[in-house]
Order: structure tokens, then sequence, then C-alpha cells
């Protein structure tokens, strides 16, 4: 083996890559407004949710329930009347429309249990089902204090304090970005190392190889290496520019100590792209193949679920994922600034695996040549 055919394979392989627009923007898109979406975007927030109020009462508690309702998140409510609701319901202009019948305050003043109706666009799912309860919560304490004529809250016996750690603010969207930065790097990595072997093999330009005085590990090893340097390069672009500096969210940890866990990832994601471009006779027999893999490995590595949520034999077999112990690497070193005498499990196993995989991917390539 001789690095100067490693060094040129890999050359040529950037070069191709450089006069490919379509690779270059899904790359940038990726590892920029991609990241800012997942951090300012997160499903699961409920942020400036569009509400109505229909205000049969008007009294001074449908009014204090009216000002309930703020950003974050809740937009500031729109009066309606009853005969718009269900018109603004349907144009979706509305996800929650709230509606405050005639003599409301009076009824409750009197001892009785008048009723309230909340109206929720269920089409919108994730939001609906959180903002529900961030209404009830509301309108309950509204009509609570009203009622007790205070603020104050009765004493409990114990005094629970919560305290957050890694994240005091609570906020979705430090998770967010660092998770989207963590899956793209798998996802572009084993698109790209997957891509310039197909690319060879369907322009013809494989044999051309072959002839060469160039070796089977020679010609895998030039498609890692630049797939690698590109994927790292912009992950740490990601990591010190898009989340630091333009999100500005906290690293706990050693960047240092993440490129290292990031370097062994690249080893084990771009190995297992060869691997199913060997497999792959084709572009869209690899997309097939990236759809039954890449999805399942990122959705099950326990950065969306945790791990421990699943069954003992998906936990057994992904155990053999790069994407598992990458993610609990990332994690430890960037929200909990973990050292390596607590990742150093991680950093084993993707050499292991990574080794792994090269050694298959190689020698289903040195195969499929005969």
């Amino acid at each position: 083996m001789h690095i100067s055919n490693i060094w040129r394979l890999g050359i040529k392989e950037l070069w191709g890559l450089i006069r490919s627009p379509a690779l270059l923007a899904l790359i940038v898109a990726a590892f920029s407004v991609q990241i800012y979406a997942a951090a300012t975007a997160m499903p699961e927030t409920l942020n400036k949710a569009p509400i109505s109020i229909v205000d049969e009462d008007v009294s001074p508690l449908s009014a204090r329930i009216a000002s309930a309702f703020y950003r974050p998140h809740f937009n500031p409510p729109q009066i309606i009347s009853l005969s718009e609701m269900d018109r603004r319901m349907d144009a979706g202009i509305d996800t929650f429309a709230l509606v405050i019948p005639a003599n409301f305050q009076r009824d409750l003043l009197a001892g009785s249990a008048p009723a309230m109706q909340l109206n929720v666009d269920a089409t919108r799912m994730t939001q609906a089902f959180t903002g529900a309860g961030y209404v009830q919560a509301i309108v309950s304490g509204e009509i609570g204090e009203f009622t007790q004529r205070n603020r104050t809250t009765e004493a409990t016996p114990i005094n629970l304090v919560l305290r957050a750690r890694f994240n005091p603010g609570l906020d979705p969207g430090w998770y967010g970005a660092m998770m989207e930065v963590i899956n793209n790097v798998s996802l572009l990595s084993v698109i790209l190392a997957g891509a310039f072997l197909i690319r060879e093999r369907e322009r013809g330009t494989i044999e051309h190889l072959l002839v060469m005085p160039v070796t089977p590990a020679e010609i895998v090893i030039g498609k890692i290496w630049p797939t690698a340097l590109v994927v790292f390069a912009a992950a740490i672009f990601a990591i010190t520019v898009v989340v630091q500096i333009w999100l500005a969210i906290p690293v706990a940890g050693s960047l240092w100590l993440l490129m290292l866990g990031l370097l062994l990832q690249l080893f084990a994601t771009t190995s297992l792209g060869i691997l199913l471009a060997t497999i792959a006779g084709s572009m869209p027999q690899f997309g097939l193949l990236l759809m039954l893999v890449l999805f399942p490995l990122q959705v099950l590595a326990g950065g969306t679920t945790p791990v421990e949520n699943m069954p003992g034999f998906i936990r057994t077999f992904m155990t053999a994922a790069p994407d598992t112990h990458f993610v609990a690497l990332a994690r430890a070193v960037l929200f909990r600034g973990a050292g390596i005498d607590t990742i150093w499990p991680q950093i084993l196993a993707l050499a292991v695996i990574g080794t792994a995989f090269f050694s298959l991917s190689l020698w289903r390539f040195r195969t499929s040549l005969r």
C-alpha cells in the first residue's frame, strides 16, 4: 500500500465533490440551515401558538383569563365572536379557540360549576397536545386565584427544589441543535462515501482504476479519507460557528475530545457507506438501502428516544451500531463536560465497530471485482 496512491485518489474525489453543486449544497444546508431550524423550530415546543377567545361574559374574570395568554408560548389572543370561530378554525388561523359563556363569573361566584369550551385544531398534533395542557393550566390557575382573592398558594408539607443540570433554562433548542449535528454527521458520511464508489461504477471508471498500479485497499481508503475530511470540517464549523456563535449555545466539554470521537465515528460510517455501495448496484438501489439502514439506526440510536425504553433485543442489536455509541459520547462531552475517563468505552466501541465495517467493506469490494 502506497500513501501517495491513497493521497492522489482522495484528491480526485475532492475535485469531483467540488464539481458537484448538489452535494455541496446538501453539505452546506445540513450543517447550517438545518441546525438553525432544529434549534428554533422544535416541534415539541409551544411557541407563539395562535389562540382566539369568544368572550360572551365580558367580566373582570374573562378579561383576566384573556390577559394570561402571552408570548412566547402564545400569541396575544384575538377576541372574536362565536360566529367567527368555526370559520377561523377551518381556515387554520387559530390553533385554539376558548369560549367563555355568558354569566360565567356570576355562576362561578354563586357556587355552581359553569362550563367553558376549548376548541383545538388537532391537525397540528404536537402543538395541540402540548398547548391544550398549557391552556387548561392557565385557565385553572387564573380561576383559582380569582376565587381565592389572592395569588398565594397553599403551603405543602415538603419543599421540592428543582435543579436542572446541564441546561438550566430547559431550552429544547440546545438539544435539537446538537442532535442535528450528530445525525447529519452519520447521514452525510454514509451518503458521500457510497456515492463516490457508485459514481465510479456507473461512469465505468472503476475499470480504469483496476488497470492502474493501485490495490483495492488503496481505492477504498482513497474514498474514505476525503469523505471524512469534508464532513469533519463541516461538523467542526457547525459546532464552533453555527451552534456556539450564531445560536449562542454553550459547549460544556472539550472540543478536542469530541474531535477524537468524531474521527472514529466517521471511520465507521464511511466504511458503512462503502459497504452499502458494494451491495447496491446503482444509485437508486443505494438510496433504498439508505432508507432501510440509516433512518432506523438514527431513530434507535438513543438521540430521539431513550435506549432504556426499547425492547431488550433492540438494545442488544444496537450495540453493534456506531450511532449508538457516538450519540452517548457526544451528549456526554457536549452537555455534561465528560472526560476521557467517562467516555473511553464509547471510544473503544467505535474503534472496534469501525475496524469491523472497514474489513467487511474491503472484503465485499474485492469480491465485487471478481
